[in-house]
């Protein structure tokens, strides 16, 4: 049965005023406008949809790449910003700055005081950094290193470095102003409160350090097996409640007592760096911390993991150390079996830029075009079911206008007429219905059906990229991995295990906050 509501037909511009008397109208005649207000007013609010947050808590933001400069030369301008502000408007609202050598480590530290609660830092010395505490190393630690993080691939073609015993006085040395680094980074700032009080912490982790088979070129195994043992006794001195080192004496530190008493234990947790060296990897760990890391306060992650299924699963289970997952750790279908596997609880995702971006030639990149394409399907079903909404009321508004003609025609007779005709279009047909002049298509919906033929990218862009000779404002580089395409590792993570991206985002996020005691 058709509901009806009464009021008055010479209300309604189709009938004419002579006919006072009450009639029925359908509640179809009521505009599109009063129509949906009528039909929202019925259905519950929708749930707002949900927006991402993330940590990237590897992110090579010192690099000079990220500021225009590579191969030794400035190629475009400084867009350190604009990679910042990328970041944020994807909900990557707080960056992890890697510090891999003594350079790095201070120009993480820079960018933290300059992006207050985005930035955070580690200060340590990376495995493929580690030539430094040998007697061949040509420079002062302190010295200017390397241009640009270490890339994530090994390079073959260049020679294994000959291995050397350390500089026992030089490794001395370097611990000793690692130590005062670590002090001096990890006091609280006065940035970033509103309160008066102490900001946040600049410097979040000790790391990276590790060990590195892959890119043996850079250091020999020797060197990088002293590196990280003399590193791990440091972190486990600055933690002891009970130990300091003669050198805490000799520095001016503000993790000092104000009353010249000996330092405040300091326990960072630890990021960490295994690539091809599992077994002394977690040797060197159970040496400095026991065999299932009980005296380590404050865990560690290793990130850009790219190791086996059993690796993993004593790295987390045994050792209860978090993984970080990006680019890297798709590449291959057993990688993307180590991911699938690894507990949510242990997962941390990252980028580790300008490095390991997601490629097409990886296995999780198939995730990509699966989870765009339910995208795209998703989105064309809801524009289907919103012109069905738009052609049915358009019919149901026709149909309506019929039946009032009718009825003014009906009651206009009784009356005696009224010597007026309606007007010819709304002249009711042999049928009875009322007919209506064909509406034309409009361009707007010419334009949307030119679009169904346009190729559509598999996995769209969400940022306008250029080569870097073609550098342009407010662009992405290409081949440059920025913290934006976190979302991705999201993406694919939640494909691989089957769940939804917030199930990941929302659990990877936790576990970042909780591991580096950062603010919400």
């Amino acid at each position: 049965m058709r509901a009806w509501s009464r009021t008055f037909v010479n209300r309604h511009p189709l009938i004419s005023p002579i006919s006072a008397r009450p009639c029925l109208v359908p509640w179809r005649l009521y505009s599109g406008r009063q129509l949906q207000h009528a039909m929202a007013a019925e259905q519950p609010p929708a749930k707002a949809p949900y927006k991402p947050r993330y940590v990237d808590i590897g992110i090579n933001l010192a690099d000079p790449i990220f500021r225009g400069r590579s191969g030794g030369k400035q190629r475009h301008p400084d867009d350190l910003h604009a990679v910042v502000q990328r970041a944020r408007d994807v909900g990557c609202t707080k960056l992890i700055v890697t510090g891999s050598s003594f350079r790095s480590s201070r120009d993480a530290l820079k960018l933290a005081d300059e992006f207050p609660g985005t930035v955070y830092s580690t200060a340590g010395i990376h495995p493929c950094s580690s030539a430094i505490f040998g007697p061949q190393h040509p420079h002062h630690h302190e010295a200017a290193d390397e241009e640009h993080t270490a890339a994530c691939d090994p390079d073959l073609s260049k020679p294994v470095a000959d291995e050397h015993e350390p500089d026992l006085a030089r490794s001395a040395q370097i611990i000793a102003d690692l130590r005062a680094l670590v002090r001096s980074g990890s006091a609280p700032t006065d940035k970033g409160s509103s309160s008066g009080s102490s900001g946040p912490h600049r410097l979040v982790a000790f790391g990276e350090f590790g060990l590195d088979y892959d890119r043996l070129h850079f250091c020999p195994k020797s060197l990088q097996r002293h590196s990280f043992a003399a590193q791990l006794e440091l972190v486990a001195s600055l933690a002891s409640p009970t130990s300091s080192s003669p050198d805490d004496d000799d520095n001016d530190n503000d993790n000092d007592n104000d009353d010249g008493g000996p330092p405040q234990p300091l326990a960072l947790p630890l990021f960490l760096h295994s690539r091809a060296a599992h077994r002394d990897f977690v040797s060197a760990l159970t040496a400095a911390f026991g065999p299932r890391l009980e005296r380590l306060p404050r865990g560690g992650v290793v990130h850009s993991f790219t190791g086996t299924a059993e690796e993993a699963r004593e790295l987390t289970a045994d050792l209860g150390l978090y993984l970080g997952i990006n680019g890297c750790s798709f590449k291959t279908a057993e990688n993307c079996d180590v991911v699938r596997d690894l507990p949510l609880d242990r997962l941390m995702i990252e980028t580790d830029g300008p490095w390991c971006e997601v490629r097409p030639s990886h296995e999780g990149w198939r995730y990509l075009v699966e989870h765009y394409a339910g995208v795209r399907a998703r989105e064309e079903k809801e524009a289907e079911e919103k012109q069905a909404v738009a052609v049915a009321e358009q019919a149901a508004r026709a149909e309506a206008e019929a039946e009032v003609v009718a009825v003014a025609a009906d009651g206009g007779g009784a009356d005696g007429g009224s010597g007026q005709q309606t007007p010819s279009s709304a002249a009711p047909s042999a049928n009875g219905d009322a007919r209506r002049p064909p509406r034309k298509k409009k361009p707007q919906q010419q334009q949307q059906a030119g679009k169904k033929n346009q190729k559509v990218s598999e996995v769209p862009e969400r940022f306008k990229s250029v080569k870097k000779e073609k550098w342009e404002e407010g662009a992405m580089v290409k081949s440059r991995n920025e913290p934006c395409n976190i979302e991705r590792i999201a993406i694919i993570v939640a494909g691989i295990k089957g769940i939804s991206v917030e199930q990941v985002t929302e659990t990877a996020w936790a576990n970042t906050i909780k591991m580096f005691g950062l603010d919400e």
